[in-house]
């Protein structure tokens, strides 16, 4: 059974194993995580009950795949330590905004194989979206292997490159988005009297569903709002209000602001 290593063992790789071992695709045993400090370590290791190591090399050495999850202003220093250990059939996973295909290619070598992917946090919970872009020495039996990686926290799409900007603003950040939303919603429930946990339960489950609808009836979201309101009622009412309050031109300027600073980062 092929072995998965996290070079890095913050949030967004702990969602990542979380989500591989809530799945049952993977067992502990054949994941590895490395990190500076002996906390990160020990936290994640009694969460998942993975193998850890502080030597990055001893776990490129071992791994099948390996992710890199550190973050962008470390990326250079942690490729140049492993890049001598790198073979040509090991498949390096990248999960940063701003480092590109290309950049990785400058340090470990443009023969090896990248995959530069772009997850988000629901993976924790088996409800992430990925992107998975790879370069030119992947087989398809290697993006197989990556995507059924992926597959086993939420949903991948094997998207070109040039899109990555775009899924990081409309998927790899914006759960932070949705929570502002259903938080909104729950403040204002809180203002008439529901309990706080109560209010959250009741918001979060109605954003669960809508977006559940959206992806299992394929109909588009005007059409899905259009039958919630009633002529004259509750929700066309609500509707109105944050039409005047520019919902709409907000997210979008909200979600190109987060593109803009991909693009940004990239340079």
């Amino acid at each position: 059974m092929m072995k998965v290593g996290f070079i890095g063992a913050g949030n967004m790789a702990s969602a990542m194993i979380g989500g591989i071992i809530n799945s049952k695709l993977l067992s502990p045993s054949n994941i590895i995580a490395s990190a500076k400090t002996d906390k990160t370590l020990a936290n994640i290791k009694e969460k998942y009950k993975i193998n850890t190591t502080k030597d990055s090399i001893s776990l490129v050495k071992e791994c099948d795949i390996v992710v890199i999850a550190v973050k962008p202003n470390v990326y250079e220093e942690v490729l140049k330590q492993i890049k001598d250990y790198i073979d040509n059939e090991k498949i390096i996973v990248t999960i940063a905004a701003g480092i590109s295909i290309n950049s990785v290619e400058k340090i470990i070598g443009n023969d090896k194989k990248i995959i530069r992917t772009m997850p988000n946090t629901p993976a924790l919970v088996n409800c992430g979206m990925s992107s998975l872009s790879p370069n030119k020495n992947i087989e398809k039996n290697d993006i197989d292997a990556v995507k059924t990686i992926f597959d086993s926290f939420g949903k991948s799409e094997i998207v070109d490159e040039s899109l990555i900007d775009v899924v990081i603003g409309a998927s790899g950040s914006s759960p932070a988005y949705a929570f502002m939303f259903i938080e909104a919603m729950a403040d204002c429930a809180v203002s008439y009297g529901m309990k706080r946990e109560m209010a959250y339960e009741f918001c979060a489950q109605a954003v669960m569903g809508a977006a559940k609808m959206v992806l299992e009836t394929k109909k588009h979201p005007g059409e899905l709002k259009d039958m919630v309101c009633s002529p004259g009622g509750t929700t066309i009412e609500a509707v109105k209000t944050l039409e005047n309050e520019g919902m709409r031109s907000a997210v979008i300027n909200g979600m190109a602001s987060c593109i803009e600073k991909s693009i940004e980062m990239s340079k």
